[in-house]
């Protein structure tokens, strides 16, 4: 991989690791924002290295947008312990970016469970039906309809068309580094699309609505294998301009989690 979504600028900032974020971050939505997916992998990645245990993992990480995160300009990430213990433990993430003053902000956090580990490997069960295998999925070039972008980092592939009736179904990988010359690790390769339940789960006309999440809640019950993450995600919509994704997590061999997110559904802006 030659392409990243960040360059690791300095990593003893005075407000954490400070990052430079390149064009294949910018959102779908506006490109003065970041796409939540690689601002949800980075914090993930954060929490992951937060004094690292090799006895745990993350068992449920939890991620909220507290607002556009910007596409411009540095960004610090810094985490911390926030409950220690032998067998579960509560760590958290903060993004930060140059406010309206250039003072840097809070625009993004993100909490984890860390789980010690033990085998219970005869205890396998995940009920989720499968998805059908990437053989059976149709890539669809989405390229050319956006400028350079966070989806020229993919190779997404669909096993079911947009607004179809019931779940959308997708195959999809990154193409690029998190963090330039880094080797992605499992989860954070789960977290760079693993926000994209939304836009796969929606019903809605894109010419007319706009569909923003605000968050995301992922559970893992087992580490995902391999460089494809399978997506199975609906959303409903309520009365009242809110909706709520809800969706099942992939890899090859089987369900690794759950996720959910919170939309906000609001009529597209006329010109």
């Amino acid at each position: 991989m030659s392409d990243c979504y960040y360059e690791l600028v300095d990593a003893d900032g005075t407000h954490g690791e400070r990052f430079a974020a390149t064009d294949l971050v910018r959102s779908t939505w506006s490109a003065s924002i970041q796409h939540g997916a690689p601002v949800s992998a980075l914090l993930a990645r954060a929490l992951e290295r937060c004094e690292r245990r090799d006895d745990t993992r993350l068992t449920r990480v939890v991620v909220d947008l507290l607002g556009g995160v910007p596409a411009e300009g540095d960004i610090w990430v810094r985490s911390k312990v926030e409950r220690a213990g032998k067998q579960i433990e509560l760590v958290s993430a903060e993004m930060l970016g140059p406010g309206k003053d250039g003072t840097p902000r809070p625009v993004a956090t993100a909490t984890g469970w860390r789980m010690q580990t033990l085998d219970t490997d005869a205890l396998r069960h995940a009920p989720a039906g499968p998805l059908p295998p990437l053989s059976a999925a149709k890539a669809r070039d989405m390229r050319k309809d956006w400028d350079r972008n966070y989806v020229h980092s993919l190779d997404w592939r669909w096993l079911t068309s947009p607004l179809d009736d019931g779940p959308g179904e997708s195959w999809i990988r990154p193409l690029v580094d998190l963090v330039k010359d880094e080797q992605l690790t499992p989860l954070q390769r789960l977290f760079t699309v693993a926000d994209d339940a939304n836009g796969l789960g929606n019903k809605l006309d894109i010419r007319k609505w706009t569909f923003m999440n605000t968050d995301l809640a992922v559970h893992i019950h087992r580490i995902p294998e391999g460089e494809w993450t399978g997506i199975r995600a609906e959303t409903s919509y309520g009365p009242d301009g809110i909706g709520a994704t809800l969706g099942t997590l992939f890899d090859e061999q089987g369900p690794v989690g759950a996720i959910q997110q919170s939309v906000l559904v609001r009529p597209r802006p006329t010109r």
